[in-house]
């Protein structure tokens, strides 16, 4: 193998079985086991008829697979002995083919029996793991939509997804495959024991004492095997993080030349994969050929001690090649226990991380004593206090906005502009003071019904998979062509969706990066005219378009904004000298507040943050 082409693998740890002995590498543990566990097992508790007709096709299915090995050695019996009386010449010994043809008839129909009912519980089992996900994913998406913005501002939406995704799906792929697999192993295990032991307790301790023997030889190896699959696994993450890195931001790396650097980098990485990957295969790798020795070893003391028992007539040679069997039969089901201990670890720490987000804090219980359909537009903000932690952000903020103002917010990042906007629409709730619409306390009314009265046109834009039309309609439920029409000509974006091949039905991909960002914008902006709300927030709008079309975008804003309420957050302040009133804010307090030209003639911090804009001093 090449060292410098070992291909990384996605994720950053391997799946269940991937280790020596298919199972011996621990994932993550459950911080509380016991208490995760039960949890989980409430989810199967509607189920728990289903389970345990799975838990006795499985008991069934392996009861009647165990009874096969003595059947045969019955019927090797049949033909030896008659072979062997035949060969005394004794008179009229002949081997009962008739005999061995009912056990082979039998044995058949148990081996029938066996299949179907692993297909019963299988199917059973699928059942039930497809429920169970089910109900949990359905859970975990009804929580998402009462968890408060904080949540999401506080956690990666990698994070969010992967337990959404992948730890979910852990769960359900071990309620379908290991859990019928954990019960099968136990019973073929008590079934193999109790059935040697029918056959020779003798031989049956010439086994078990195999096992600590093993134990003994591997324990060493696992410990040296750990240490570098865990070096692996550390190199694998920095590996995929480096190739993440790199391939989002090519066009950077190519720009300033660090193709090279960049490589010499992954090389390093690389080897280090190579190195520890190479190190834990070779020594894991090890450990099945000696449990193979040992077990072979196992196998010659059983064939000598059992011939020794045949020709004394304690036990038939049937029963010593029926016990040789079970003897290799025995390990298997020990080594898929172990295995699947491991894997319902992991399960459990994927269940808790599910249960962590079920745990989260939701949204404050709404009031629905106040009842807001469609809003005149008086917004007023009286003694306003917040702040994301302990210290406090915004202070004593008191606004009083008249309906169909335009309210532009300016200030340098940080001054609260944004945070001022969350306030309003009640992503994050108020440490003290209130915040009305049309006299009503926004606390006092569903969350619903404050936010159709909002239209929202973000400097950062969000279009989802699907036409352009369906984008567009997301504003407005139930709306007509000639509507969607009508709010794509006022945004200036008719045009240029016309010259696409497909028209409105262009199909936006994940990314909407078939199409620039200026259109993307002009896109959130017809989609805001399109829901026709009294009260409009602009972020930084036009901030993604050129100035021609930004010409053209200031004016369909100035009809939008006839008779509404408008709030508009800029940083060009040159598109902002019509407002009715700028509030000027820094450090989360509004310092000033006026007309454009009322501010200019305080020569304060506006006409500073003003002028610095221009390469000359803008007079009033």
């Amino acid at each position: 193998m090449s060292r410098h082409k070992q291909q990384p693998q996605r994720g950053g740890h391997p799946g269940p079985g991937h280790g020596p002995m298919g199972s011996m590498v621990t994932g993550e543990k459950a911080k509380d086991f016991k208490g995760t566990l039960k949890r989980l097992l409430r989810y199967l508790k509607p189920r728990r008829n289903h389970l345990i007709a799975v838990f006795i096709a499985a008991i069934l299915s392996t009861v009647f697979s165990i009874v096969g090995p003595k059947l045969m050695g019955n019927a090797i019996t049949e033909l030896f002995e008659g072979m062997y009386a035949k060969f005394q010449g004794i008179p009229g010994a002949a081997v009962d083919f008739t005999e061995i043809g009912k056990i082979l008839l039998l044995l058949a129909g148990l081996y029938v029996l066996s299949s179907l009912f692993t297909y019963l519980q299988q199917y059973m089992m699928a059942g039930v793991a497809q429920n169970t996900v089910f109900d949990l994913r359905e859970d975990v998406n009804q929580k998402l939509e009462k968890l408060p913005l904080k949540y999401f501002d506080s956690h990666s939406h990698g994070d969010t997804l992967s337990r959404v995704t992948n730890d979910i799906d852990t769960i359900g792929t071990t309620l379908q495959q290991s859990l019928t697999q954990f019960i099968t192993s136990i019973v073929t295990i008590i079934g193999i024991t109790v059935m040697m032991l029918s056959i020779s307790p003798l031989l049956t301790l010439i086994t078990f004492l195999s096992l600590p023997v093993s134990m003994f030889v591997i324990q060493p190896i696992l410990k040296r095997s750990q240490k570098h699959f865990a070096k692996q696994q550390k190199s694998l993450g920095q590996l995929n993080g480096h190739i993440e890195e790199l391939y989002t931001g090519h066009q950077v790396v190519k720009a300033f030349g660090h193709e090279k650097i960049a490589a010499a980098q992954f090389d390093k990485v690389n080897e280090e994969l190579y190195s520890a990957g190479s190190k834990a295969q070779f020594i894991s790798g090890m450990i099945m050929p000696l449990m193979f020795f040992i077990g072979n070893l196992s196998y010659v003391l059983i064939c000598i001690v059992g011939g020794i028992l045949v020709t004394n007539r304690s036990i038939s040679i049937g029963d010593i090649q029926a016990f040789i069997t079970y003897s290799k039969q025995f390990t298997q089901p020990i080594m898929q226990t172990a295995n699947i201990a491991n894997i319902i670890q992991a399960t459990v720490a994927a269940a808790e991380r599910v249960f962590e987000l079920l745990d989260e804090e939701e949204e404050i219980k709404e009031n629905t004593n106040a009842s807001l359909t469609r809003a005149k537009g008086a917004v007023t903000f009286e003694h306003v206090d917040f702040g994301y932690g302990e210290e406090l952000l915004i202070q004593d903020m008191n606004i009083d906005v008249h309906p169909g103002q335009t309210i532009a917010i300016v200030g340098p990042t940080g001054a609260g502009k944004t945070t001022m906007i969350n306030l309003l629409m009640r992503f994050y709730e108020l440490n003290g003071g209130k915040i009305k619409i049309d006299g009503v306390d926004i606390r006092d009314m569903p969350r619903g019904d404050l936010r159709k009265n909002f239209g929202m046109v973000l400097q950062d834009t969000w279009l989802f998979n699907g036409s352009i039309k369906e984008n567009l309609a997301y504003g407005k439920e139930g709306a007509a062509d000639e509507e969607i029409y009508a709010a794509a000509s006022t945004a200036h974006a008719d045009h240029f969706i016309r010259t696409l091949p497909e028209g409105y039905d262009t199909i936006l991909n994940e990314e909407a990066s078939n199409i620039s960002q200026g259109q993307k914008q002009l896109l959130t902006i017809a989609r805001a005219v399109l829901a026709d709300p009294p009260i409009m927030i602009l972020d930084e709008a036009t901030s993604s378009v050129d100035t021609r079309t930004e010409v053209f975008i200031q004016k369909a804003m100035k009809r939008l904004m006839e008779g509404r309420t408008s709030f508009v957050i800029a940083h060009r302040l040159s598109t902002i000298k019509d407002a009715d009133l700028i509030l000027v804010m820094d450090q989360g307090k509004v310092i000033e507040q006026g007309t454009h030209t009322e501010l200019l003639e305080k020569n304060g911090f506006y006409a500073d943050l003003y002028n610095s804009q221009f390469s000359e001093p803008a007079a009033g």
